[in-house]
């Protein structure tokens, strides 16, 4: 009886295919690695944005983040609205090296241009005041009507609850 010793190799092929990214995806990645910046108080998504942004909340990551996204390479144009009392090259270095580095981890891509543009130039507070939406009023506005409602509500409701003996003779 003989014993013959057949090594079975199998090789490993890559499948064929590409990966590759939406520019939605990136906008968003470069949207969360900006949202802690000092000196950085937003993005200016642009005139229907802004005016979208006046009338409802919008947490939209993506608005006013335009890129151009390759095979291995990623450009970046920010307008942004900057902190008074800020260093505009500081805030900048801060910008590049954030979204340099979530790029790189998140997809292996390499960031190769950062366009920011300085549109806007606030102080926080000028800033939060300008965010504030026609959304947000009406519904200071509803929850003071709630209130003053509840309020008359519960005046009627003591003046009309007294005694039975006293209301009836």
């Amino acid at each position: 009886m003989t014993t013959e010793n057949k090594t079975v190799t199998q090789e490993t092929v890559a499948p064929k295919g590409q990966l590759t990214f939406d520019d939605k995806v990136i906008q968003k990645i470069v949207g969360y690695a900006i949202e802690n910046v000092s000196g950085l108080l937003g993005v200016d998504g642009g005139f229907v944005a802004n005016i979208k942004n006046k009338i409802v909340n919008s947490d939209n990551p993506t608005d006013g983040i335009n890129v151009e996204v390759g095979k291995e390479q990623v450009a970046v144009d920010l307008n942004i609205v900057m902190e008074f009392g800020h260093n505009a090259h500081d805030v900048y270095k801060e910008i590049s090296k954030v979204v340099a580095k979530q790029i790189e981890e998140a997809t292996s891509l390499t960031l190769v241009e950062l366009n920011v543009e300085v549109i806007d130039i606030q102080t926080k507070s000028e800033f939060e005041e300008s965010q504030v939406t026609i959304q947000d009023r009406v519904t200071e506005v509803g929850k003071s009507v709630q209130d003053k409602t509840t309020d008359g509500f519960e005046k009627m409701k003591s003046v009309t609850s007294t005694d039975d003996d006293t209301r009836v003779q």
